[in-house]
């Protein structure tokens, strides 16, 4: 599967300030960057760095003024999936130590706060079964709503309005899967078919890996229903959305405009 992309998007800074950028796809074992092309306003100071998990790469930039961004890229992905439903939990004690961080709460998926409510709702399940059914019941609870929550919407928010965009399906995801003692982070990623097109985020999920004794597997999971695993393209990964914005001020920043376009073939 090749997945095509063309993003773009710009701001303006009314003065010299540091921006941290995360948007272009992830050069990991499972999805090849066939081509790539990153056209960057000039500015003061530019840098690729490594991101959370060694899973992509983050861009500082130092800079003033109107700033633009443009990518385009050609993708091809080669990601094992696996029915979610059948994959069992793992112990805690068996989960290797890149996987315990995203068991803890975090700013925006506060799982403590879930824990009576999975046992009560989900009681009976577990493992992939459990991550089956809270998508189920997500489906069923939750209205995908543009503009119902902002940069401070929480797990627990979106929980109670029962409504949100991707980022919040996703935050409500792993709040309960982590209060299901359950490893799970926030992905921003592109994918195609997703309504209205833009970054997208969902879920993934760490359980046992059928396929190798002893060990694990992270698997995609998008509540929303918008994005199919197998044509979803990963820009990184965090505990949640804060880790992994595709845009991170640290000053005053006016956004303008985003485009973003998707397509596979």
């Amino acid at each position: 599967m090749t997945i095509s992309i063309a993003s773009r998007f710009s701001f303006c800074l009314p003065q010299t300030t540091d921006i941290l950028l995360q948007f272009e796809a992830a050069a990991i074992p499972e999805q090849r960057i066939l081509s790539s092309d990153t056209n960057l306003t000039e500015a003061e100071h530019c840098a690729w760095v490594p991101a959370q998990d060694d899973i992509g790469e983050r861009i500082w930039i130092r800079a003033q003024g109107d700033f633009s961004v443009s990518y385009r890229a050609e993708v091809e992905l080669e990601r094992q999936l696996a029915d979610i439903s059948t994959l069992r939990r793992l112990e805690p004690h068996d989960m290797p130590g890149e996987a315990v961080q995203y068991l803890f709460d975090s700013r925006y998926c506060a799982a403590d706060r879930f824990q009576t409510f999975v046992d009560e709702e989900f009681a009976g399940t577990d493992g992939g079964e459990r991550i089956a059914a809270i998508s189920d019941w997500m489906k069923r609870k939750l209205t995908y709503s543009p503009g119902a929550s902002g940069p401070q919407t929480t797990a627990l928010d979106t929980f109670i309005e029962r409504r949100g965009i991707c980022r919040d399906y996703a935050h409500v995801m792993i709040a309960l899967a982590r209060a299901s003692t359950i490893p799970a982070r926030y992905v921003a990623c592109y994918a195609p078919g997703v309504d209205p097109p833009d970054f997208h985020a969902v879920a993934e999920v760490f359980l046992d890996d059928p396929n190798t004794d002893g060990g694990g597997t992270w698997q995609l999971v998008d509540p929303t229903g918008m994005a199919d695993p197998s044509e979803t393209v990963k820009i990184g990964v965090g505990r949640d959305a804060a880790d992994v914005s595709f845009l991170t001020s640290f000053g005053i920043a006016d956004f303008g405009d985003k485009s973003v376009v998707v397509k596979a073939f």
